[in-house]
């Protein structure tokens, strides 16, 4: 289903696009389905960019999310007007795990739980071991994670 609308910037540097209230009914998946969304830029100088994500509600209103990582992606800043494709999404995309984190999660006993967490949560660990700086930071974290997940930890 597509629809026009702009990036908006509510507050701080979190930025979203609505979803019509006809749209959310249109698509029949409830009020918070997993959606596969592709964006451009209306006067056509960005190229099309999906991922997958979970809607949520501000002040009353339906919003897809627009983190920095997609912002960047997709060359959209707040104000830009755009062109929204949604589709209700049959599965989360899939999660690239780092070799070192998989390695020290199955080292640890802990593979089965890892896969068993909720997509948000996997996507959390890597994104914590990926945004290292330091091979000593990205070792330290990639063994507090293997840890903390054969503790049956879900979060950090």
């Amino acid at each position: 289903m597509r629809y026009r609308t702009a990036v908006l910037n509510p507050r701080g540097n979190a930025t979203g696009l609505e979803v019509p209230a006809d749209v959310v009914e249109a698509l029949g998946a409830g009020k918070r389905p997993l959606l596969r969304v592709t964006v451009v830029r209306v006067d056509g100088s960005s190229e099309p960019y999906s991922w997958t994500t979970t809607p949520g509600t501000m002040g009353g209103v339906v919003m897809v999310p627009l983190s920095s990582e997609h912002r960047t992606a997709a060359g959209l800043a707040a104000g830009d007007e755009v062109d929204v494709d949604v589709e209700v999404a049959s599965a989360p995309a899939p999660l690239a795990v780092p070799d070192d984190l998989a390695a020290a999660v199955e080292g640890a006993g802990a593979t089965a739980f890892f896969d068993q967490l909720a997509p948000s949560h996997r996507k959390e660990w890597v994104r914590w071991v990926e945004e290292a700086k330091k091979a000593e930071t990205r070792a330290s974290r990639v063994a507090q994670a293997a840890e903390a997940l054969a503790a049956g930890r879900s979060r950090r």
